[in-house]
Parts: C-alpha cells; structure tokens; sequence
C-alpha cells in the first residue's frame, strides 16, 4: 500500500496527547492559580475599610452623587452628552459642560442594575483595588511587605476624607496606574509607558483629575531638561505631549480645559466650597496626613541629595496642593508613598547588614523580602472582590441616601408640596431633590459650583447666611417653599416672618412655604 504523509491534525494531536508541561510552565500555572499577598491585602482592606454599615453609609453621604446618576440617566436617554443645563430653574439652559460624562453613564448604568447598593460597591472595589495596586507598587520596588502594608495603610487612613461615591475614584486608580508607569520606566525604560496615551483619553471622559497626569509629566520632563538628559528630554517631552493631545478626544474638545482651568481659578469657589478649602488637622485621617507630610517633606532632601529632582520635585508639588485643598491630600499621599516606603526599607536594610543572619531585625527584613515577592494580580482579585462585598454588603439594603444628612422623609412625606415648586434649600440637599425628583423639580443651587458663577454663588451664599442683600436675594428667585437646615440662620428669620408659613419643623430641618399675597 502506497505511503500518505500523516494529516496537519493527526500529527497535532499527536503531539498534544505527547505534550507534558515544563516546570517553568508548571510554576507560572501554579503561581496564577495560588492567591498573592497582594490579593489577600485587598480581601483584608475591603473587610476592615468596609466591615460597618456606616462606611457605606459614608460612601453616598455626599449630595453630588444624586446629579451625577441623573445626567448618566439623560445621556443614555438622548444618547448624547447634554450642552446646557437639564436641572435648574436660575441658570435653566445656560451652557454647561457634563465633564464626567463617562463616570455618570457607569454610574446610571449601576443604578439600574442594583439601585445605590450597586454603586457603593462598585465604589468599595476601585478604591480597595487602588490601595492593592499601591501595595503591588511599592512591593514591586523592593521595600518589603511590612514597610509596604504599613505605608499603604497610611495612604488608605489619609484618602478617607474623599472615600465618597463620585468620579473622582477613577482619578486616584488612574493616578496610582500613571505613577507606577513612569516610575517603572525611570528605572528600566520600556513601551509600557506609552499606554499612559490612551489611558489620558479614557481619563479625561471620567474625571477633571487627568490634569493631574499633565502635573506628573510636566514634573518628569523639567527634571529630565534639568540633567540635560536630551534623549530622556525628547522621551519624555514626546509622551507629554501625545498625553496632552489624547485629553482632547471628548466631547468639549479644549473647551474642556479651558473650563477646568476657570473652574479652579475661581476665587468663589476656592473661597466657599469646602473641599478646596484647606485641610483641618483634627480628625484620624488628617492627623496621618500630617504625618505624611512631614515625612515626605523631611525626606525629599535625601531625594535631592541624590539628584532625583522627579521624586522631590513631585512630593513637594502636590504636598504644597494638598495645604492648599483638601481634595488634593490622597494625591499627596499617593505621590509621598514611594519616596516614604524606600527610604524606611533602605533605613531597615542598612539595620540588617550589620547584624547576625539569626538578629530578629536580619530575620524579619528577609522574611519581608520574600513575602513581597508574591504581589501579582490574578483570578482571585474578581473572587476575592466579590467574597468581600458578599461579607460586608449591609443586610438592610442601602435604599436611600442616609437619612442623617438628608431629608428623606420629609421628601417623600411633601413630594406633592415640592414637586414643580421653586425651592430654596442647600446644595447638598437640592442634589437629593434632583435624585428624589428629577426631571419634575427644578433647583436653585446644587453641587456643580463650576456652573452656577459667581453672582449666583454670592446669592446663594447671601441666603445661607443672611446678609444684607438676603431679601433681594430672595424676592429675585421667586421662591415659594424653603426646606431649610436647622443650622441655617434664615429658617429663624423666615420662621417668624408672616409672608411665610411652617409646614414642618423637626430638629434637622424647617419646611415653609410661601404665604398666598392678598
């Protein structure tokens, strides 16, 4: 019988039931497959940062969250980014830029799916998978697991005080990613870097803090002119450039930043609203941040000492934005981590080269080394990520924003009352009469202070804390019913004027309505 050359299938198959994996193949199955410490460290942060009801109380404490759902809920309604205001009566169709288009479209499309339960969760896996990445970070630049717990810790303790279901979250991920990149290729220069391109592009539909990435590069190429480093110059100058250029992939094109950077120059707001206000060092969180900071501080000389003006140059940069602002301080404190982890670990490392291999500093440094060794992220991160909230997910579902700091009853108790009635109320609460009520209730003032300018937000200030020009203030916006804080001195005023009458008065709130005129 004539020979036929064996079929391309029957040789592969062959092969195949031949095939015995190597041991190199066998170690990389096995560590994929077997959780690092990395993934245990973010199991653990869910379930200490997340363990009480209150933190997700905490999580939607903050007003904002409620507009943001609304306009993720218009986009995907229009299916187009809106160009003038959908939710005031005092600026109603005035131009205004939905900047966080893409976080508000994520953010009604977890709303849908699990109502604010959903977001919340969403929100404790990001910032806990930012703590982990942190970890992997500084593990990955040799500091040890002790030294890089602790500092990551210290981070996460700092970064409460933002801890809030917004779009910022997707600022401090993608900062701790663009800070990883650049200081990887500082070390050992690879592609990698330039996936900070696409990754400025994605960040600029997600959160006004991809400036922050044109701060950071900024910062490398200065340092790398001021060692007259020319091909680190023309590297660096490149990718900032090409960084700067992807941010215009939006729907505002540059109008965009020429908006964020009126945004922050704003004297208005730099002055009234409270997280660009600076830090108060009383509670847990902003006494470590002092903590940090001093540190940071102190250690930047040995940074210089060095000639690694990036590093110091960073530190001092944003420590100086973080005096300045309180929205800047887990910036801070992600910038000051690695400096602060590396030179504790060096300080240990020069300990335990002194010393006997059997001197419990010796043993414990080494045992840190290799403990740090195991820092990959694998199939465990999304179990480990869905074990947590399942452990820590309140049992009393999260059906509404805490009733502590709104006036949720009192809404669903006078939603006839309220609904297509021009009210006077705080900002924060009119980002619940926009979440509770929207599109019927229309608002005077709400959490996007970028759009109200300053006449209004003089007006509004005015009103809250009853100046001179209150009444005007009040009479001009023709407001019929005020659902007050208690702590407003105008429901006192108002409370024994006659042109308004009281609805309800509770400890927390005071609801009037206007009288009819005679």
């Amino acid at each position: 019988m004539a020979w036929r050359r064996p079929s391309w299938f029957a040789v592969s198959w062959a092969a195949l039931k031949n095939w015995t994996p190597t041991a190199e193949i066998r170690n990389v199955r096995a560590r994929w497959l077997k959780p690092s410490l990395v993934e245990v460290f973010f199991l653990a942060v869910i379930l200490a940062a997340f363990g009480r009801p209150q933190s997700w109380q905490s999580l939607i404490s903050d007003g904002d969250c409620g507009w943001h759902i609304r306009t993720g809920d218009l986009i995907l309604k229009m299916g187009a980014v809106p160009h003038a205001d959908p939710f005031s009566f005092s600026r109603a169709g005035q131009p205004w830029f939905a900047w966080e288009w893409l976080s508000e479209v994520i953010f009604s499309l977890l709303h849908r799916w699990g109502g604010l339960p959903a977001i919340a969760g969403f929100t404790v896996v990001l910032l806990c998978f930012t703590a982990a990445l942190l970890l992997a970070w500084l593990l990955r630049r040799g500091v040890g697991l002790w030294i890089g717990a602790a500092v990551s810790f210290a981070v996460i303790s700092a970064s409460t005080i933002h801890y809030l279901a917004r779009p910022h979250i997707f600022s401090l991920l993608f900062t701790t990613l663009a800070l990883w990149l650049v200081d990887e290729d500082r070390r050992r220069p690879s592609r990698r870097i330039w996936m900070l391109v696409p990754l400025s592009a994605l960040w600029a539909n997600l959160h006004g803090g991809f400036i922050a990435l044109d701060i950071i590069l900024g910062l490398l190429f200065a340092a790398a002119a001021w060692d007259r480093c020319w091909p680190l110059v023309r590297r660096y100058g490149t990718l900032t450039t090409l960084c700067s250029a992807a941010t215009l992939i939006n729907p505002y094109g540059w109008r965009l930043h020429q908006h964020i950077v009126s945004y922050l120059g704003s004297s208005w707001i730099l002055d009234n609203v409270q997280e660009f206000q600076s830090p108060r060092i009383r509670s847990e969180s902003m006494i470590v941040f002092a903590a940090l900071l001093l540190i940071g501080a102190a250690l930047s000389s040995r940074a210089i000492a060095r000639h690694d003006w990036f590093e110091a140059a960073l530190v001092l940069a944003w420590g100086f934005a973080a005096l300045r602002s309180a929205r800047h301080v887990p910036l801070y404190a992600l910038a000051a981590a690695p400096l602060i982890a590396t030179e504790c670990a060096a300080l240990w490392a020069r300990s335990a080269e002194g010393r006997s291999r059997g001197s419990p500093i010796t043993i414990f440094w080494q045992l840190a080394q290799d403990l740090g060794c195991s820092r990959h992220f694998g199939v465990w991160t999304p179990l480990f990520a869905a074990l947590g909230l399942w452990l820590v997910l309140p049992r009393t579902a999260i059906a509404d924003f805490p009733s502590a700091g709104f006036p949720v009853d009192a809404v669903a108790r006078h939603a006839d009352l309220l609904r297509s009635a021009r009210v006077l109320t705080s900002d924060q609460w009119a980002d619940y009469l926009i979440y509770h009520s929207y599109p019927s209730q229309r608002v005077f003032f709400d959490g996007r202070s970028d759009f109200y300018g300053i006449e209004i937000g003089h007006d509004y200030q005015s009103l809250l804390s009853v100046s001179p020009n209150w009444r005007k203030a009040l009479d001009r916006y023709e407001f019929s019913v005020a659902l007050l804080p208690m702590d407003w001195p105008l429901g006192a005023v108002l409370e024994h004027d006659p042109k308004w009458k009281v609805v309800e008065r509770e400890p927390k709130f005071l609801l009037l309505v206007r009288a009819p005129q005679s």
